[in-house]
Order: C-alpha cells, then sequence, then structure tokens
C-alpha cells in the first residue's frame, strides 16, 4: 500500500478545489469523450440546471481545466474542451472509474 507524504501545504487542496461539487468530474469526464456544445453536455448530464452547468464550466475554466471557443457566429456555436491541464485528469478519472467499479458493491448508494 502506498503512503502519502505529509507536508505542511497540503498540494492535494488545489485539484479538490478545482474539480470538487456534484458535477464537475461528470463534466471532464464527458469532455474527455468529446468535445462537446453547452446543450450536449447538458443532455449528457440530465439533471444538471442551465444556470448550474455554466457556473461549473466557468469554475472549470477558470481553473484552467476546461476551454471555451465561441465562433462568433449567428446563431452563436460555442464549443467547450479540455485544456492539456484537463486532458491531464484523464489518468486520475481512469483509476476513479476502476476503483467504482472494484468497489461497487461496497459503496453505500445515497437515495
Amino acid at each position: 500500500m502506498t503512503h502519502l507524504e505529509t507536508d505542511e501545504n497540503c498540494l492535494i487542496e488545489p485539484l479538490i478545489e478545482a474539480i470538487s461539487g456534484k458535477w464537475k468530474l461528470l463534466i471532464i469526464y464527458w469532455l474527455a469523450l468529446k468535445t462537446s456544445r453547452f446543450n450536449q453536455l447538458q443532455r449528457n448530464l440530465g439533471s444538471i440546471t442551465h444556470r448550474t452547468l455554466t457556473r461549473q464550466l466557468s469554475e472549470l475554466q477558470a481553473a484552467g481545466i476546461v476551454a471555451r471557443k465561441d465562433f462568433k457566429t449567428i446563431p452563436p456555436h460555442v464549443e467547450y474542451s479540455l485544456t492539456p491541464l484537463g486532458q491531464s485528469l484523464i489518468p486520475l478519472l481512469r483509476a476513479m472509474h476502476e476503483w467504482a467499479a472494484e468497489n461497487a458493491d461496497k459503496l453505500a448508494h445515497p437515495k
């Protein structure tokens, strides 16, 4: 088993702050699969509200994880994708997916 190093400045805190919340990891997941427009992301995520998706995307952009490309057309055409920093999270997502698959029967499922 790997032991975590102790450090007065917990280096994982900025990561947790950047990706925490109900939706951010799922947004990263869908953008890892392909560049998407806003409405496609909203359909993929299901029950997320327009306002919440807008806020989460803005926070992920501010963290440097998501890029927003505005094609300056009428009607508006905007696409979201992962930046290189965001793409570097894909192995972490894969590891989390593997862990979840191995431990799904042990996880408590909230109602």
